[in-house]
């Protein structure tokens, strides 16, 4: 019998995307580029919208 992955909504706004990594156009002393980590305001970088409904309400 098959088994059914757990149908868990995907963030709206990232898409489940939720942390991305921009470049600031600079780069540190051994030669890697100087980047920023930067989480989706909605979901607060996990992904899915369950947690960030809860997370919101409280509840």
């Amino acid at each position: 019998m098959p088994q059914h992955a757990q149908n868990t909504p995907v963030c709206r706004d990232c898409d489940g995307f939720a942390t991305v990594a921009i470049t600031t156009g600079s780069r540190h002393a051994d030669g890697t580029r100087a980047t920023l980590r930067v989480d989706c305001p909605t979901c607060q970088g996990t992904g899915h919208t369950l947690l960030a409904a809860f997370a919101r309400t409280g509840r």
